[in-house]
């Protein structure tokens, strides 16, 4: 039996777009690009017995809305906790904390914001991944970090490799497999979105 998963990233915001370390509504052109694909979204992906979720985030919650999914918010698919550092710009963090921004960058179990690891998110997202059953099939609208990380864990790649992946805005990211072997599709736009 395989398992199927795939994750949509969310729409544009203004905290995105920014580089910040925050949750935040949709921006005007995000929500035009998740509504002009909402046609192809419910083409795709439509399916009976279907588990609809999101990341537990306003951008990923409206997202999923303007998609046109009824998606349950799920906690093990929160992005990455970001402590001290939650609500401020990278650029600006890497200003004030040079050397802390390059611990986090180059070790995957430094957490120097006081909030997460990349670890403890690869953990978090691996664990959710490994117990889905083994006939599953499921849609979620996820953070991009999660995204990453649950690619990261699906390939079995060293939790360094996170910071190599892009994950764009409205893009839909599958895994299809189980434990142990996992086969990746990713990047594919929703519906020939631009980004």
């Amino acid at each position: 039996m395989t398992t199927r998963v795939t994750l949509i990233s969310p729409a544009l915001s203004a905290a995105l777009r920014e580089a910040r370390f925050a949750d935040g509504p949709l921006d005007a052109a995000g929500l035009r690009q998740a509504e002009a694909v909402r046609g192809a979204v419910a083409d795709a992906f439509a399916g009976a017995g279907q588990l609809v979720l999101a990341s537990p985030s306003l951008r990923c919650e409206q997202t999923a809305e303007a998609l046109g999914l009824v998606a349950e918010p799920l906690p093990e698919l929160r992005a990455c906790a970001m402590g001290r550092w939650r609500g401020l710009r990278l650029d600006e963090v890497a200003a004030t904390e040079p050397q802390a921004v390059a611990a986090w960058l180059a070790d995957p179990a430094a957490a120097p914001h006081g909030g997460e690891s990349l670890e403890a998110l690869h953990a978090r997202v691996g664990h959710w991944l490994d117990a889905l059953p083994a006939d599953a099939r499921v849609l979620a609208v996820a953070e991009p970090d999660v995204v990453r990380a649950l690619t990261v864990h699906a390939i079995g790649a060293p939790a360094g490799v996170f910071w190599r992946i892009d994950v764009l805005p409205l893009t839909a990211t599958e895994l299809s497999g189980r434990i142990g072997r996992w086969n990746l599709r990713g990047g594919r736009p929703l519906g020939g979105a631009s980004h």
